[in-house]
């Protein structure tokens, strides 16, 4: 497998309609329009994103595609790495 390159994308939080195996009420996902990043991938980053803003606020950040473990594939951003808020 080709190792990927880390990209910078736009992410938003968002309260998702069901929940279940979850962890929170408000998630981060990608904006449409950045394949191969989808609207439908898990994105794992810092608390902050979900925690410090507004609901519906987005953000750009430098991401990867993973699926470690062999899992599902998801979006990965350092927990410490810094982030931008966008108007």
């Amino acid at each position: 497998m080709k190792k990927e390159e880390y990209s910078y994308i736009i992410v938003e939080s968002y309260k998702p309609k069901n929940t279940s195996g979850l962890h929170g009420e408000i998630h981060i996902k990608p904006i449409a329009g950045q394949e191969p990043f989808t609207e439908d991938m898990h994105v794992r980053c810092s608390k902050d994103l979900s925690t410090k803003f507004d609901v519906g606020t987005k953000f750009k950040i430098k991401a990867i595609i993973t699926n470690k473990d062999g899992g599902k594939p998801f979006i990965h951003s350092h927990y410490t790495w810094p982030f931008e808020v966008l108007k």
